[in-house]
């Protein structure tokens, strides 16, 4: 039976994320629901839903009109076996010291490098997005200069490739975290593939909203590689959260982003270290004053 999409685009998370958990209620149900911000400054969210076999198209047009969503668009999804895809296409990435593979690309290792196994079904956090290299290549920079951090969290972890290139060069264990759940299995597996359990701890939290990283604060290095709403929110607790002399590394912010996330940071105590632009996005290293 062939499986299906059914995409549209809703401005708002309140409403967006309304409109998913009606998806779920549609008859026939899909077999999974996505609900995602559209990561261009506009504030619309998109929501997809995942159909095996053609989805009701009256009960998604009442859906759309219901909830000021626009049409949803229902494709086809061609039978491919996208990790087999993924694994053929995405080639290994070194960023500094660090060299991000796929167990297909094992023998390509340089020797000393910083190794850090990410296979292609993990998600977001592969080194391949301009995100995740910035922040890398950040952290190289740090070590560069004598750095060591000997208390570094990972907020918004997702893969933990960040948390995991810190375990490899320092020796303090790095603290992990992320709002999802599924984001934290996927972190503990790589964790485990990568021969660094105890060294990488990931716990499920928003934020530094939980009790291991209240314990654990304050830190000396703070990874958040996340968005700019999220980043501007955080940035009080960040200022709280950071050691005096102790740097953040920030990502997920577009190139015309930038200046209005740094703004916020200043407030909170920081200064801009250093700034790189990859393609449309950008990676900010501040220090704590």
């Amino acid at each position: 039976m062939a499986t299906y999409t059914a995409l549209t685009t809703l401005k708002g998370r309140e409403a967006a994320e309304a409109l998913g958990e009606a998806l779920e209620d549609l008859d026939p149900a899909p077999m999974g629901v996505g609900v995602f911000e559209i990561e261009d400054d506009s504030g619309m969210w998109e929501i997809g839903g995942y159909f095996d076999g053609k989805p009701d198209e009256v009960g998604l047009a009442l859906l759309s009109a219901a909830y000021g969503a626009a049409e949803f668009a229902i494709s086809e999804v061609p039978d491919t076996d996208w990790v087999d895809k993924v694994r053929r296409e995405l080639t290994p990435v070194a960023a500094g010291r660090f060299f991000v593979y796929g167990s297909h690309d094992a023998d390509k290792v340089p020797e000393g490098a910083e190794p850090l196994l990410i296979e292609a079904a993990m998600a977001f956090g592969t080194g391949h997005h301009g995100t995740t290299l910035g922040c890398l290549r950040a952290l190289d920079r740090l070590a560069e200069a004598g750095i060591v951090g000997r208390n570094v969290a990972d907020i918004g972890c997702g893969t933990a490739v960040l948390a995991m290139a810190a375990a490899r060069i320092w020796p303090n264990p790095v603290l992990a975290s992320d709002i999802d759940q599924v984001a934290v299995e996927v972190a503990e597996a790589n964790v485990r593939a990568n021969d660094l359990v105890g060294r990488v701890r990931c716990v499920e939290a928003a934020g530094f909203d939980a009790p291991e990283l209240a314990e654990a604060a304050p830190f000396d290095l703070v990874f958040a590689n996340i968005l700019m709403a999220p980043l501007i929110e955080l940035a009080p607790s960040m200022g709280q959260a950071v050691v005096p002399g102790g740097h953040a590394i920030l990502s997920g912010i577009l190139t015309r982003q930038a200046d209005e996330t740094l703004a916020a940071y200043v407030d909170a105590g920081f200064e801009q270290a250093h700034r790189e632009v990859i393609g449309d996005w950008v990676t900010l290293t501040l220090k704590r004053v």
